[in-house]
């Protein structure tokens, strides 16, 4: 056997195509291709079925995955954990979460994490594959490329230190010159004849997703994106009612809110690190990071219109 070939086996195991796990390995289709056949022949296995949509899974392609799998992770984790090997809350810690995430939660704490940590370089990465609302893939695990992840499902893989931190409420929001023209509806049967802006069919219903597989029933649908930022947009164009989170749409100056979280609901956001790097110090200055953005943007994430403020503890009067 030529060890290689599990290589390729993986890229096309992760992407589902022979052109994405070739711009994923930096080769052509036809290598891909020649390679996989190679490690089919070796095995005596067919470890695909080539379909119209792309390449899926065989049984013996899934007993295959779960066997490379832990190998494939710790290869990918070598250099960052050779270059953790000094010790020290310095180093690069690679983050994933989603655009919305980035942005109007983390990135207004960078000033005083850069302060706290001069010598750590932080690297936020939103590929939605790595921090997409629904659960996580099976075969690509969500910590392959990155040492902390923040994904808005609870995590199906094992081997990794989970923590909920709390959840990112949903709202649906539209301009207030729509709303002039078509109504403002006050409960959910007045969705009806409306037009939506919400989520891919493909979403895992979950929360927001759920709530808008309903709506839709009675409504006209204007635009699915899984993009927070394309249907952010689309709402104020005032194509219709767009599924929103309330971090970023309660914001927004030129958008009103229609239904809160009480009635869309919220999706879970969940911390998840290997659970050798948690003990690396600068892995764990970022986790620490993330859960204090957290509870200090907790109102806003939550959909409140004031931020959640600790009371100091009350004094005792003396007797």
């Amino acid at each position: 056997m030529n060890w290689d070939d599990l290589r390729f086996f993986l890229a096309v195991a992760a992407a589902g195509s022979l052109s994405g796990a070739g711009q994923q390995l930096g080769v052509n289709t036809t290598t891909v291709l020649r390679r996989v056949a190679s490690l089919e022949d070796d095995l005596g296995a067919r470890l695909f079925e080539r379909e119209r949509t792309g390449y899926r899974l065989t049984t013996a392609g899934e007993k295959l995955v779960e066997a490379l799998e832990p190998v494939d992770r710790r290869l990918s984790a070598l250099p960052r954990d050779f270059a953790a090997a000094g010790g020290g809350a310095e180093g690069i810690v690679r983050l994933a979460a989603s655009d919305i995430v980035a942005a109007s939660l983390l990135a207004p704490e960078l000033p005083s994490f850069r302060r706290d940590h001069p010598g750590l370089e932080l690297e936020i990465v939103t590929d939605p594959r790595l921090a997409a609302a629904g659960a996580a893939p099976r075969i690509g695990n969500p910590l392959k490329d990155v040492d902390v992840a923040l994904r808005l499902a609870r995590p199906t893989q094992g081997d990794m230190l989970m923590r909920k931190v709390g959840e990112m409420a949903y709202g649906l929001y539209a301009v207030p010159a729509y709303l002039e023209e078509r109504g403002r509806p006050r409960q959910m049967a007045d969705i009806a004849g409306h037009d939506l802006i919400g989520f891919p069919r493909s979403e895992t219903p979950l929360g927001p997703v759920w709530w808008f597989s309903r709506a839709e029933k009675s409504a006209q649908v204007a635009l699915r994106s899984s993009s927070v930022t394309a249907r952010a947009e689309a709402a104020r164009r005032g194509l219709g009612l767009a599924a929103l989170p309330c971090i970023l749409a309660d914001a927004d100056e030129g958008l009103e809110r229609v239904f809160g979280p009480d009635m869309l609901g919220a999706l879970e956001m969940w911390l998840l690190a290997r659970n050798d790097l948690a003990q690396l110090a600068h892995v764990r200055a970022v986790m620490e990071f993330v859960v204090e953005a957290v509870k200090r943007h907790r109102g806003a994430l939550e959909g409140r219109a004031q931020e959640v403020m600790e009371l100091p503890p009350q004094s005792r009067p003396n007797h």
